[in-house]
């Protein structure tokens, strides 16, 4: 089998293998931030559930489920970085992309939530 063949037929699969990695890669810059966005003041917003973050969540995270985000911008400061997060980085990147096209410029999506804790 050659390349274009190839590509032909797993096209699907290593788009979903990018995808991963691009995920994984991304938080682990998110991470690297950290220290730094801290001093800037970020605000730390998890998408999950209320009943989610009741089972376990950061210190220092807000709960700010996503279908509720549209309508409580008005809790989220945009004049410090914003840091989110969920259960598997999905609906804290759809919460990334709501609140830029709401005018936040300073949005990092960390993934899950446990990528908080001891940092």
């Amino acid at each position: 089998m050659n390349f274009p063949e190839f590509l032909e037929k797993y096209w699907p699969f290593l788009l979903l293998g990018l995808w991963f990695l691009y995920k994984w890669w991304n938080s682990k810059r998110v991470i690297a931030l950290l220290p730094n966005l801290k001093k800037k003041g970020a605000i730390f917003v998890d998408v999950r559930t209320a009943g989610e973050f009741a089972n376990g969540n950061a210190p220092g995270t807000i709960n700010i489920p996503l279908q509720e985000l549209g309508n409580r911008l008005n809790e989220i400061p945009k004049s410090y970085p914003v840091v989110l997060c969920c259960a598997s980085g999905t609906r804290s990147g759809m919460a990334k992309l709501l609140l830029m096209k709401n005018g936040y410029r300073n949005v990092y999506n960390i993934g899950t939530w446990s990528k908080f804790l001891g940092h």
